[in-house]
């Protein structure tokens, strides 16, 4: 199991996200979405289970599928309640 370290959080791709693009209308990045699985201690604003939506082009691909490293300001923003 791999544990995140200082600003770092770890993050499971959404598969729905992997197969599309979401284009922000105001900056028109690309950004990505999943599960929050660790967080480095210097992680204040996210928790391990939240639903977030990162900044694509931040990311390193870990050698575990579906998975990256993410710093917590590459987080774009949470998803709220049961229909995440």
């Amino acid at each position: 199991m791999l544990k995140a370290i200082a600003d770092r959080i770890i993050v499971q791709l959404d598969s729905e996200a992997q197969s599309k693009v979401i284009r922000l209308a105001t900056e028109a990045k690309i950004v990505n979405k999943g599960i929050v699985l660790s967080v480095g201690p210097l992680v204040s604003r996210i928790r391990v289970g939240d639903h977030i939506v990162f900044h694509q082009f931040d990311e390193l691909t870990l050698p575990e599928e579906n998975k990256v490293v993410i710093r917590e300001k590459s987080v774009l923003a949470i998803y709220e309640g049961e229909n995440t």
